[in-house]
């Protein structure tokens, strides 16, 4: 039953890492369960305050990821309208594959900022934070996954 564990626990980890990218798949929580598995072995025992440790940090990455495009948005000038359109934009960009979830803040926040009659400099300044945003998210998730990796693998060396 370990090694079966062990296995899963290393697919969900290297699915979490390209869950970080890939907007369908939840990559830190992904991760988290592979560490679960780790945990549910024989092998491997770490403590609660650990395991509670990196949910706390599981919880806090995704919902970071959530809000840091609409803070960047505001960040970099954007109005309430330009975060509404990010929000949108990011909503929408969902069901557009990586490229929807990349550009779809982005593009939202900039449509946004146009129709509440802002300049297209002040747009495309809101829209950026948007896409910074984004990419502040992803290296975000990817250090986390790869910190539960490693743990994962030190823990079976």
């Amino acid at each position: 039953m370990d090694i079966f564990l062990i296995i899963v626990g290393a697919i969900c980890l290297i699915v979490g890492i390209v869950g970080c990218i890939v907007p369908a798949l939840p990559g830190v929580p992904l991760s988290y369960v592979g560490l679960l598995c780790l945990q549910l072995t024989d092998r491997v025992q770490f403590t609660w305050q650990f395991m509670l440790i990196w949910l706390a940090v599981t919880i806090a990455v995704q919902l970071l990821d959530t809000f840091i495009p609409i803070w960047g948005t505001k960040r970099m000038g954007g109005s309430k309208a330009g975060t509404w359109g990010a929000t949108i934009g990011l909503v929408v960009g969902l069901f557009l594959g990586i490229w929807g979830v990349i550009l779809g803040p982005f593009v939202g926040a900039v449509i946004a900022e146009l129709i509440a009659g802002k300049k297209t400099g002040t747009a495309l300044k809101a829209g950026l934070g948007s896409f910074v945003g984004i990419l502040t998210g992803t290296v975000l998730k990817l250090i986390c996954c790869g910190m539960m990796t490693y743990y994962f693998i030190a823990a079976l060396t």
